[in-house]
């Protein structure tokens, strides 16, 4: 029986292509991953508020990225188009699919339902994508942090090229 949309686990559909691509240490690339998944990925200046988008035009996948924006938000916003495109190819096929400042692994009492649903399964996907739970739990490996150290922190979302914050809240939830 095919999957559904809500059946689909964005973590273990992240894990397999990094599994396909051998990618296995950070920075994940995730350029040549969008190549390698048959999408073009086109830099242009948008409103602030538009990370980007992801489209389908003549059987080929585009995703738009805000050129305006820091370099690690641009990758989280390629892996969030990624996760609609492996996640919900069949609702973008019929409509350009916009996200609008969308807020990096957060939660609201809105995202239960709806289409916040589609919105959570590709923050999830782009934080599987981005940062692993194998290469999280790796790099977190016999190291201790100091609660009032953020070097540490920083020194691991630099080596996997996105923000503190999303690192901090992946390794909160990790899975």
């Amino acid at each position: 029986m095919p999957k559904t949309e809500k059946d689909k686990d964005p973590y273990a559909i992240a894990g397999a292509i990094l599994d396909r691509l051998a990618i296995k240490s950070p920075p994940a690339p995730v350029e040549k991953i969008a190549k390698a998944l048959g999408a073009q990925v086109r830099f242009a200046p948008f409103d602030n508020e538009l990370s980007g988008m992801v489209y389908v035009k003549d059987g080929l996948p585009i995703i738009g990225v805000n050129a305006l924006h820091h370099p690690n938000r641009q990758r989280f916003t390629i892996a969030h188009e990624l996760g609609h495109l492996e996640l919900h190819r069949d609702m973008i096929t019929t409509a350009v699919h916009v996200d609008k400042d969308f807020p990096a692994l957060m939660r609201d009492s809105n995202s239960a339902t709806g289409m916040e649903k589609i919105e959570i399964q590709a923050n999830q996907f782009a934080a599987a994508l981005l940062m692993p739970r194998t290469m999280i739990q790796q790099a977190l490996a016999g190291n201790q942090f100091d609660i009032d150290d953020d070097g540490p922190l920083e020194e691991l979302a630099r080596k996997f090229k996105v923000s503190k914050q999303a690192l901090e809240y992946r390794i909160r939830n990790l899975r």
